[in-house]
């Protein structure tokens, strides 16, 4: 077999951190075989300076909407960001296409090789067809009104074979969110779903678990914007999260976006339920989408101390500055610098490919090297 050997400055394996005394063992296509000892690597080590790394994983993207770049102001909060993203519309397709592969130029140079991507529609199909990077594609189903539901999992199940028939990758249906999808589109979702992967957004805002305690608060703006003057959600009197998770059961793993205003008790209970349902969660961190929009973040510590699985995310355009994982890093050392560097690596790389089902393929290509 043909094989290479490579040294770094620094190597990591996708846990850990190795220095200049060990050597990575590739086969022909970059796939890692082995990590040895320089002294038994013999002749033929190929050095490059920085460090050796698998590709990075965006385990949360949203190409489609890669041409919202700089249109919607920060700090806005979540509600006004959602009217302002569904009532800016029109935009060419030419723009539409620059800006996607735009969008996958940047997240390339940032050494990312897979994407956990969500789409409402196939304009992203094409692209991931013919380029490098792998995706999962979540086609995010939006269905407020259950007597609408059955139409709306036809249209997007629609959506889904478009992806099913290209060479865009694996893809699955996944709910919106939970102040956006009915209890029958949960359900329908459920069944279409067994031992997948499913992607949703998930508390990333106080008014989220108000819509579903009290039937009230600014959701309801949202709402009656779209033509539904009261929420047609059931009031369950709990937070979102146990609303709508005990509809899950058939051994997916969900992968909960965001999570910026999930509680430690809710993490406990949605950890449990998950067990009983035969589900598995991931829980996916986008910081800096989450500062752009409510200025706040999940709060990582109580994450990181209940051993959550845990992967990086950038969100779209529409609410970052950038679509690198690498940057999303970068906020996480600044805002806990006692934390290893080698965990936020681990989420990047060895953790989003687990979740995305990738984990025989995340070295799959030459290995990435950041410069020194």
């Amino acid at each position: 077999m043909a094989y290479e050997k490579l040294q770094g400055d620094q190597l990591f394996d996708g846990n850990r951190f190795h220095g200049r005394d060990k050597v990575l063992v590739t086969d022909f296509r970059g796939k890692m075989l082995d990590i040895i000892d320089h002294s038994e690597a013999g002749a033929g080590v190929r050095y490059i300076p920085g460090l050796i790394r698998p590709g990075f994983v965006n385990a949360h993207c949203h190409l489609e909407l890669s041409h919202m770049r700089n249109i919607i102001p920060p700090h806005t909060g979540l509600v006004p960001f959602l009217m302002d993203v569904t009532g800016k519309r029109g935009f060419p397709d030419e723009m539409i296409h620059k800006a996607i592969a735009d969008a996958l130029e940047e997240m390339e140079a940032d050494g990312i090789t897979a994407v956990g991507d969500i789409s409402n529609t196939d304009v992203t199909a094409a692209f991931k067809a013919s380029g490098r990077l792998q995706f999962h594609t979540f086609v995010e189903v939006i269905s407020f009104l259950e007597a609408n539901t059955p139409e709306r999992i036809r249209h997007y199940t629609g959506v889904l074979n478009s992806f099913r028939s290209t060479a865009a990758g694996r893809a699955s249906l996944s709910p919106h969110a939970p102040y956006s999808v009915s209890p029958l589109a949960f359900r329908m979702i459920n069944d279409a779903t067994e031992n997948g992967i499913v992607s949703i957004h998930n508390q990333e805002t106080p008014h989220e678990n108000e819509l579903y305690r009290s039937g009230r608060g600014a959701f309801l703006e949202l709402l009656r914007k779209v033509g539904i003057p009261d929420s047609p959600f059931p009031v369950t009197g709990q937070s979102s999260i146990r609303s709508w998770l005990p509809h899950f059961n058939r051994g997916q793993t969900l992968l909960l976006v965001h999570n910026t205003f999930m509680p430690r008790e809710d993490i406990q209970w949605a950890r449990e339920i998950s067990k009983s349902n035969g589900t598995r969660l991931v829980f996916c961190c986008c910081v800096n989408a989450n500062l752009y929009i409510e200025n706040s973040m999940p709060d990582i510590p109580v994450f990181l101390e209940e051993d959550c699985h845990m992967v990086l995310g950038t969100d779209s355009y529409s609410s970052n500055l950038q679509l690198k994982v690498s940057a999303e890093i970068a906020t996480l050392r600044e805002r806990f610098p006692s934390i290893p560097v080698e965990r936020w690596y681990r989420w990047a790389t060895v953790n989003g490919a687990e979740a995305l089902g990738m984990e025989n393929k995340w070295l799959t290509g030459l290995p990435v090297v950041e410069g020194v």
